[in-house]
C-alpha cells in the first residue's frame, strides 16, 4: 500500500475494518491517514493528520443524512428535520458508531494520548469517523460513501425522525408489559461472530410467549430492534385492546410517558 508511517495499523487490521465498513480502498492510505490523530503527528514529525478528512466527511455525512430525511419523511417539518439532523450527526452519535466500528483500536495516537485513554475518547472516535467517511468519499466517490453512512446510521434516522418518545420501542413494551400482563419484557441475547465483528441477536418475551426477534452490531441494538418487532406485532393483534396511553405512542403522541 505504498509507504507507510511506521507504527501504522497492521495489514490485517485495516483489511478487517475495511470489511466492517463495506468497503475496499483503491487508495489504502487515505484509510490511515483518517486514521491518524494529531498528538501521533505531534510526535512523529508526520505532516498529515485527519483533520482536513474530518472537514470533508463531516459535510458528507450531513449531505447524506438530510437527503435521506427530506425524501424519506416528506411529512416532517423544517424544524423536526435540523432537530432529527443534529442528533444523528452529534458528536455523542459518531462516537458510538465509530467505537462499534472498532476505531479506537486502530487509530494512530501520541504516546500522551494514547496513555490518557484517547481510544475510547468520544471527540477522537467521532473525528475518526467523520475523517473515514471523508476517506470513503474521496476513494470511491458519493455513492459509496452514502451507502456507508446509511447502513451505519439508517436505523438511527429513522428513531430520530420519530421524535422524542418514538425511538424507544423499550420503553414502550416495558410500559405495555406492566400494563396488561403486570410483568416486565424478558430479553434473550446471544452473540455471533470475532470480538472486532459481532452481531447480536436478541427474542424478547411477554406472558410467557415470544413477541418479537431483532440483531444489530450491539446488544442495545438488538434488543430495540426486538422490543420494536413485538410492538408492531402486538399493536397489529390487540389493536383496540390497547388503552389510549399506550396507543398514543404509535400516533405521534410525544408526551412524556411515551
Amino acid at each position: 500500500m505504498g509507504s507507510r508511517p511506521l507504527g501504522a495499523p497492521a495489514e490485517e487490521d485495516l483489511s478487517a475494518l475495511q470489511d466492517r465498513l463495506g468497503h475496499r480502498f483503491e487508495d489504502p492510505d487515505l484509510l490511515v491517514l483518517a486514521l491518524t490523530h494529531r498528538s501521533w503527528c505531534a510526535e512523529n514529525a508526520s505532516e498529515g493528520s485527519n483533520e482536513r478528512l474530518e472537514f470533508l466527511g463531516d459535510a458528507v455525512l450531513g449531505l447524506v443524512v438530510t437527503d435521506h430525511l427530506y425524501q424519506r419523511f416528506p411529512d416532517l417539518p423544517e424544524g423536526e428535520l435540523a432537530k432529527a439532523r443534529a442528533w444523528i450527526v452529534s458528536a455523542a452519535s459518531l462516537a458510538e458508531v465509530g467505537a462499534v466500528l472498532g476505531l479506537g483500536e486502530v487509530v494512530l495516537l501520541g504516546k500522551g494520548e494514547h496513555h490518557s485513554g484517547g481510544r475510547e475518547k468520544p471527540s477522537i472516535l467521532a473525528d475518526a469517523m467523520e475523517a473515514v467517511l471523508g476517506a470513503v468519499y474521496l476513494d470511491g466517490g458519493l455513492e459509496p460513501a452514502r451507502r456507508l453512512v446509511l447502513d451505519l446510521v439508517g436505523a438511527r434516522i429513522t428513531e430520530a425522525a420519530e421524535g422524542p418518545g418514538g425511538n424507544d420501542h423499550k420503553t414502550r413494551l416495558q410500559e405495555l408489559g406492566a400494563r396488561r400482563w403486570e410483568e416486565l419484557p424478558a430479553y434473550e441475547v446471544r452473540d455471533e461472530g470475532p470480538d472486532h465483528d459481532k452481531r447480536f441477536f436478541a427474542v424478547v418475551r411477554l406472558g410467557g410467549e415470544e413477541w418479537g426477534r431483532g440483531e444489530g452490531r450491539s446488544k442495545k441494538q438488538a434488543e430495540q430492534a426486538a422490543a420494536r418487532s413485538a410492538w408492531e406485532r402486538l399493536v397489529r393483534q390487540l389493536g383496540a385492546d390497547l388503552d389510549d396511553g399506550v396507543r398514543a405512542t404509535t400516533t405521534g403522541d410525544r408526551s412524556p410517558h411515551a
